[in-house]
């Protein structure tokens, strides 16, 4: 009578008639097992519909072949294609992602990262990490670790991320050369990177001389950001006649403020959104943004967490992609009447 629930490696050994030492052999792919033992035990695993361990595993071989990835909001379109390069490269190299997420909230993405690390992974990457630097340090002492969408002014840590200062200048020089002045910005308030987008737009409006047009307002990635900020602006005295969002989908939370309030995109306010992901391409809304090479971002996230795992560096990477603005439908010159 066969063990119920999940079979062990004394369940195979059993019915292929062999030791638990010579299945832990074929399992690990050893030469050393007559290929008819080989076949016994294969068979037997393929009947049982075996699974190893694999947590167990790693622990004898000190190596899981898994990396832990941490999602910051899993809701953001700039993500899944950020997971699609980790994916792509890791499978490539042999690596399995554990991925989760702390939905953009401090204290669950601490638990999230713990929770990878429970798990035995070989390394850790964090994609768009809010927690503060202090837990992603501690995090670093206990294995290898890569930083997506968030810089640090660690010297000791390995980063991957967009020059968020030239795409945010990149935004304004194009609203500029259409003929705006009022260009506003709305932040991605605590998110990773908000403040260097933040930076970039203010130094760039200060070199076109319209230092005051700046206008700085919190919000948030999110389309309640957005929305928020676009009814800040337009309570004040002068609303602009252009905005630069942190991410696409705070630009659509904005589009869609502005439309319920009777403002027609562009034809009356320009926006523009940051990240290029799959909904700012969309017919409906063609939105003009910032490109960031996510799927790049990705792979080399890999590409220098396992030169860590693998001992081939000591010193820290940092890798800074250049963005790319994409023009579409809703930003052109300020209407007449206005500026």
């Amino acid at each position: 009578m066969e063990r119920a629930g999940r079979p062990t490696i004394h369940d195979i050994a059993r019915r292929a008639g062999v030791s638990k030492s010579l299945v832990s052999l074929v399992l690990r792919d050893s030469p050393h097992v007559s290929d008819e033992k080989r076949r016994a035990v294969l068979a037997a695993v393929d009947e049982l519909g075996y699974r190893p361990n694999v947590v167990a595993r790693s622990l004898v071989r000190r190596q899981s072949n898994h990396l832990g990835v941490m999602i910051s909001d899993f809701n953001n379109p700039f993500f899944p294609e950020v997971v699609a390069g980790l994916e792509d490269h890791a499978h490539q190299e042999g690596y399995r992602l554990i991925m989760n997420t702390g939905r953009r909230v401090v204290s669950q993405e601490e638990a999230a990262i713990e929770a990878l690390i429970e798990l035995q992974v070989d390394g850790l990457i964090l994609a768009g990490a809010r927690v503060p630097m202090r837990s992603i340090q501690r995090a670093a002492e206990s294995l290898p670790l890569v930083l997506v969408s968030r810089s640090s002014l660690s010297r000791s840590m390995d980063v991957v991320v967009t020059d968020d200062r030239a795409g945010a200048a990149a935004a304004v020089e194009h609203l500029a050369r259409l003929g705006h002045r009022c260009i506003a910005h709305i932040d991605g308030g605590s998110g990773a990177n908000a403040r260097t987008r933040r930076l970039g737009y203010e130094n760039a409006m200060r070199h076109r001389g319209l230092d005051s047009h700046i206008q700085s307002i919190r919000g948030a990635f999110t389309p309640e950001g957005g929305a928020e900020g676009v009814h800040e602006l337009f309570r004040r005295s002068r609303p602009p006649t252009a905005i630069f969002a942190a991410n696409d989908i705070c630009a659509i939370g904005a589009m869609g403020a502005l439309e319920a309030r009777g403002l027609r995109v562009p034809d009356e306010v320009s926006v523009v959104g940051y990240d290029d992901g799959f909904l700012a391409s969309l017919p409906m809304v063609e939105l003009t943004t910032v490109n960031q090479p996510k799927t790049e971002m990705g792979r080399t996230a890999v590409e220098i967490l396992l030169e860590r795992i693998r001992g081939e560096r000591d010193g820290p990477r940092r890798v800074v992609m250049p963005p790319r603005l994409v023009t579409r439908r809703t930003t052109a010159p300020p209407p007449p009447t206005r500026d």
